[in-house]
Protein backbone atom coordinates (compact mmCIF):
# COMPACT_ATOMS: atom_id res chain seq x y z
CA UNK A 1 0.00 0.00 0.00
CA UNK A 2 3.03 2.47 0.65
CA UNK A 3 4.56 1.74 -2.20
CA UNK A 4 1.24 2.49 -4.60
CA UNK A 5 0.82 5.77 -2.65
CA UNK A 6 4.10 6.70 -3.21
CA UNK A 7 3.49 6.45 -6.90
CA UNK A 8 0.06 8.56 -7.23
CA UNK A 9 2.16 12.22 -7.26
CA UNK A 10 4.90 10.91 -9.84
CA UNK A 11 1.28 9.06 -12.01
CA UNK A 12 -0.65 12.86 -11.95
CA UNK A 13 2.59 14.12 -12.64
CA UNK A 14 2.61 11.78 -15.99
CA UNK A 15 -0.45 13.34 -16.76
CA UNK A 16 1.15 17.21 -16.71
CA UNK A 17 3.58 15.75 -19.01
CA UNK A 18 1.15 14.43 -21.35
CA UNK A 19 -1.12 17.33 -21.63
CA UNK A 20 2.06 19.27 -22.47
CA UNK A 21 2.54 17.00 -25.36
CA UNK A 22 -0.84 17.37 -26.47
CA UNK A 23 -0.25 21.21 -26.47
CA UNK A 24 2.55 20.46 -28.31
CA UNK A 25 0.77 18.59 -31.24
CA UNK A 26 -2.32 20.97 -31.42
CA UNK A 27 0.49 23.99 -31.80
CA UNK A 28 2.23 22.54 -34.49
CA UNK A 29 -0.81 22.06 -36.46
CA UNK A 30 -1.77 25.44 -35.80
CA UNK A 31 -4.27 25.11 -33.23
CA UNK A 32 -3.23 27.24 -30.47
CA UNK A 33 -6.86 27.37 -28.83
CA UNK A 34 -6.76 23.95 -27.86
CA UNK A 35 -2.82 23.99 -27.13
CA UNK A 36 -3.49 26.78 -24.77
CA UNK A 37 -6.36 24.59 -23.14
CA UNK A 38 -3.96 21.60 -22.95
CA UNK A 39 -1.22 23.86 -21.29
CA UNK A 40 -4.10 25.00 -18.56
CA UNK A 41 -4.82 21.05 -17.83
CA UNK A 42 -1.32 20.29 -17.09
CA UNK A 43 -1.76 23.13 -14.70
CA UNK A 44 -4.46 21.24 -12.46
CA UNK A 45 -2.34 18.54 -13.13
CA UNK A 46 1.07 20.17 -11.90
CA UNK A 47 -1.15 21.81 -8.71
CA UNK A 48 -2.94 17.75 -8.05
CA UNK A 49 0.71 16.20 -7.72
CA UNK A 50 2.53 18.84 -5.22
CA UNK A 51 -0.91 18.31 -3.55
CA UNK A 52 -1.45 14.13 -3.41
CA UNK A 53 2.58 14.61 -2.62
CA UNK A 54 2.22 16.67 0.48
CA UNK A 55 -1.01 15.11 1.50
CA UNK A 56 0.03 11.50 1.24
CA UNK A 57 3.84 12.87 2.30
CA UNK A 58 5.44 11.00 -0.58
CA UNK A 59 8.51 12.93 -1.29
CA UNK A 60 10.97 11.61 -3.41
CA UNK A 61 14.19 13.23 -4.96
CA UNK A 62 12.57 11.54 -8.75
CA UNK A 63 9.53 13.00 -8.23
CA UNK A 64 10.93 16.13 -7.47
CA UNK A 65 13.02 15.71 -11.34
CA UNK A 66 9.92 14.16 -12.87
CA UNK A 67 7.99 17.44 -12.15
CA UNK A 68 10.80 20.00 -13.29
CA UNK A 69 11.15 17.70 -16.78
CA UNK A 70 7.12 17.67 -17.50
CA UNK A 71 7.00 21.46 -16.49
CA UNK A 72 10.08 22.23 -18.98
CA UNK A 73 8.16 20.48 -21.77
CA UNK A 74 4.27 22.22 -20.59
CA UNK A 75 5.90 25.43 -19.55
CA UNK A 76 8.73 26.12 -21.06
CA UNK A 77 8.66 24.22 -24.64
CA UNK A 78 4.90 24.56 -25.31
CA UNK A 79 4.24 28.33 -24.77
CA UNK A 80 7.55 29.10 -26.94
CA UNK A 81 6.15 27.36 -29.57
CA UNK A 82 2.70 28.80 -29.57
CA UNK A 83 4.71 32.77 -29.38
CA UNK A 84 6.43 31.49 -32.27
CA UNK A 85 3.47 30.10 -34.44
CA UNK A 86 1.19 33.34 -33.02
CA UNK A 87 4.69 35.27 -34.97
CA UNK A 88 4.17 33.24 -37.81
CA UNK A 89 0.22 34.10 -37.75
CA UNK A 90 0.68 37.84 -37.24
CA UNK A 91 3.04 37.83 -40.26
CA UNK A 92 6.12 36.87 -39.05
CA UNK A 93 9.06 35.60 -41.80
CA UNK A 94 13.19 34.38 -41.67
CA UNK A 95 14.62 34.18 -38.39
CA UNK A 96 12.27 36.66 -36.04
CA UNK A 97 9.62 34.12 -34.99
CA UNK A 98 12.04 31.45 -34.01
CA UNK A 99 13.62 33.86 -30.96
CA UNK A 100 10.52 32.77 -29.18
CA UNK A 101 12.55 29.74 -28.20
CA UNK A 102 14.39 31.88 -25.61
CA UNK A 103 11.73 31.16 -23.60
CA UNK A 104 12.37 27.37 -22.95
CA UNK A 105 15.79 28.19 -22.81
CA UNK A 106 15.25 30.62 -19.79
CA UNK A 107 11.99 28.38 -18.21
CA UNK A 108 15.12 25.27 -18.35
CA UNK A 109 17.41 27.46 -16.26
CA UNK A 110 14.54 28.46 -13.91
CA UNK A 111 13.83 24.92 -13.22
CA UNK A 112 17.15 23.96 -12.74
CA UNK A 113 17.32 26.76 -10.07
CA UNK A 114 14.53 25.79 -8.81
CA UNK A 115 15.32 22.70 -7.73
CA UNK A 116 18.77 23.63 -5.83
CA UNK A 117 17.65 26.84 -4.36
CA UNK A 118 16.59 26.66 -0.88
CA UNK A 119 15.04 29.63 -0.32
CA UNK A 120 11.79 29.29 -2.58
CA UNK A 121 9.95 27.24 -0.09
CA UNK A 122 6.90 29.48 0.09
CA UNK A 123 7.54 32.22 -2.59
CA UNK A 124 10.04 32.52 -4.99
CA UNK A 125 12.76 33.79 -6.49
CA UNK A 126 12.66 34.94 -10.06
CA UNK A 127 8.63 34.42 -11.94
CA UNK A 128 7.61 30.45 -11.33
CA UNK A 129 7.85 28.76 -15.04
CA UNK A 130 3.78 28.08 -15.20
CA UNK A 131 2.63 31.97 -15.00
CA UNK A 132 5.20 33.02 -17.42
CA UNK A 133 3.79 30.49 -19.27
CA UNK A 134 -0.17 30.92 -19.03
CA UNK A 135 0.59 34.98 -19.75
CA UNK A 136 2.23 33.62 -23.07
CA UNK A 137 -0.17 31.11 -23.97
CA UNK A 138 -3.18 33.92 -23.43
CA UNK A 139 -1.34 36.27 -25.32
CA UNK A 140 -0.65 34.27 -28.15
CA UNK A 141 -4.55 33.28 -28.68
CA UNK A 142 -5.81 36.79 -27.90
CA UNK A 143 -3.45 39.20 -28.88
CA UNK A 144 -3.33 40.53 -32.50
CA UNK A 145 -0.21 42.58 -32.91
CA UNK A 146 3.19 42.92 -35.21
CA UNK A 147 5.02 39.73 -35.42
CA UNK A 148 8.11 40.72 -33.40
CA UNK A 149 5.61 41.69 -30.19
CA UNK A 150 5.54 37.71 -29.23
CA UNK A 151 9.28 37.27 -29.58
CA UNK A 152 9.85 40.31 -27.38
CA UNK A 153 7.40 39.13 -24.70
CA UNK A 154 9.17 35.79 -24.83
CA UNK A 155 12.27 37.60 -23.79
CA UNK A 156 10.84 39.52 -21.40
CA UNK A 157 8.74 36.62 -19.62
CA UNK A 158 12.52 34.69 -20.07
CA UNK A 159 14.20 37.16 -18.11
CA UNK A 160 11.65 37.25 -15.34
CA UNK A 161 11.64 33.87 -15.17
CA UNK A 162 15.92 33.84 -14.58
CA UNK A 163 16.00 37.34 -12.28
CA UNK A 164 15.91 37.31 -8.87
CA UNK A 165 13.30 39.28 -8.32
CA UNK A 166 10.79 38.33 -5.78
CA UNK A 167 7.51 36.74 -6.22
CA UNK A 168 4.77 35.98 -3.68
CA UNK A 169 3.55 32.27 -3.75
CA UNK A 170 -0.20 31.85 -3.03
CA UNK A 171 1.04 28.15 -0.78
CA UNK A 172 -0.24 28.14 2.69
CA UNK A 173 2.91 27.45 4.75
CA UNK A 174 2.56 27.52 8.64
CA UNK A 175 3.74 30.57 10.47
CA UNK A 176 3.38 32.42 6.89
CA UNK A 177 0.41 34.93 6.49
CA UNK A 178 -1.65 34.25 3.27
CA UNK A 179 -3.54 37.21 2.60
CA UNK A 180 -1.45 40.10 2.96
CA UNK A 181 -2.02 43.37 0.78
CA UNK A 182 -0.02 41.89 -2.79
CA UNK A 183 -2.20 38.54 -2.52
CA UNK A 184 -5.60 40.69 -1.91
CA UNK A 185 -4.71 43.07 -4.75
CA UNK A 186 -4.09 40.04 -7.03
CA UNK A 187 -7.53 38.29 -6.31
CA UNK A 188 -9.17 41.71 -6.82
CA UNK A 189 -7.34 41.54 -9.96
CA UNK A 190 -8.07 38.01 -10.91
CA UNK A 191 -11.96 38.80 -10.55
CA UNK A 192 -11.41 42.03 -12.17
CA UNK A 193 -10.41 40.30 -15.18
CA UNK A 194 -12.98 36.79 -15.18
CA UNK A 195 -15.84 39.77 -14.87
CA UNK A 196 -14.39 41.97 -17.49
CA UNK A 197 -14.14 38.96 -19.76
CA UNK A 198 -17.45 37.72 -19.38
CA UNK A 199 -18.89 41.53 -20.12
CA UNK A 200 -16.77 41.87 -23.16
CA UNK A 201 -18.03 38.49 -23.99
CA UNK A 202 -14.04 37.68 -25.10
CA UNK A 203 -12.34 34.62 -25.61
CA UNK A 204 -11.42 33.61 -22.06
CA UNK A 205 -7.78 33.66 -22.32
CA UNK A 206 -8.58 37.63 -22.25
CA UNK A 207 -9.07 36.41 -18.14
CA UNK A 208 -6.26 34.40 -17.96
CA UNK A 209 -3.78 37.39 -19.93
CA UNK A 210 -5.17 40.38 -17.01
CA UNK A 211 -4.81 37.80 -14.04
CA UNK A 212 -1.27 37.04 -14.84
CA UNK A 213 -0.49 40.73 -16.50
CA UNK A 214 -1.71 41.60 -12.72
CA UNK A 215 0.26 39.04 -11.34
CA UNK A 216 3.72 39.88 -12.86
CA UNK A 217 2.74 43.73 -12.33
CA UNK A 218 2.25 43.51 -8.60
CA UNK A 219 5.39 41.84 -7.95
CA UNK A 220 7.41 44.26 -9.96
CA UNK A 221 5.53 47.00 -8.27
CA UNK A 222 6.11 45.73 -4.69
CA UNK A 223 9.68 45.55 -5.75
CA UNK A 224 10.13 49.01 -6.29
CA UNK A 225 7.98 50.35 -3.19
CA UNK A 226 10.62 48.39 -1.31
CA UNK A 227 13.22 50.47 -2.54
Amino acid sequence: MASLTSHIPNTITSLNLVSGVLGVIFTLRGNLQAGFVCMLAAGVFDFCDGLAARLLKAYSDIGKELDSLCDLVSFGVLPSLMLLQASKISGGEGIVPYFAIILAVCSALRLAKFNIDTRQSTDFIGMPTPSGAILAASAACFLECPAWVFPVLALLLGLLEVSEIPFFGMKIAKGHKLLDSKRIVFLAAAAAGIVVTIILKAHFSLAFLIIFGSYILINLFSLVLKR
